[in-house]
């Protein structure tokens, strides 16, 4: 139990305590912004009896077992919130690669992101998502080795597909957002 006390508190228990507050206030405005020290101080207090007066009465400003639960279950709730979506695998390992004309389940998403940038940049098709390496998606593939000043052979290889994820995630994911 942590309780404050006129002699601070130090400690690994009270550092959790205040990193899960200082995560749970970048959801809660409310909540100060701690700076996770080990010490039960004023800022800590605060912010335990802000947590307490809006999650988990009576506002006691002491840290029990029930008090400790219901931050470490709100913070678990927050991690999940605050961590965003997981990165996807998605283009195999190896020297893979997708050949002129060929079809493959990995050019549904490739094509899907083509549509997506043509939208957003100058030099890309948009085009059917067809599942084959078609003319319109060699010629955007092409167009991506140009920009990295590779051959242009119209072929899907690993170099390409982080250029087009690069291009997709700046663009369009961080571009939307």
């Amino acid at each position: 139990m942590i309780v404050p006390q006129e002699i601070r508190l130090i400690g690994q228990p009270v550092r959790s305590l205040q990193t899960m507050l200082r995560e749970l206030s970048f959801l809660y405005d409310f909540l100060p912004r701690l700076n996770p020290d080990g010490i039960f101080g004023e800022r800590t207090l605060e912010a335990v009896m802000l947590f307490q007066r809006e999650f988990f009465p009576p506002v006691t400003g002491q840290v029990n077992q029930a008090t400790w639960d219901a931050i470490a279950a709100l913070y678990l709730q927050a991690r999940t919130r605050l961590a965003g979506p997981l990165p996807g695998r998605t283009y195999p390992k190896g020297g893979f690669t997708v050949q002129p004309e060929q079809n493959s389940v990995h050019l549904y998403l490739v094509q899907s992101m083509f549509r997506a940038l043509a939208r957003l940049l100058d030099g890309v098709e948009s085009a059917p998502v067809t599942g084959q390496n078609d003319a319109a998606t060699q010629r955007n593939i092409r167009w991506v080795q140009r920009l990295d000043g590779r051959p242009e052979t119209g072929i899907l290889d690993q170099d390409s597909w982080n250029t087009i994820s690069r291009l997709y995630t700046l663009f369009v994911t961080y571009g939307q957002a």
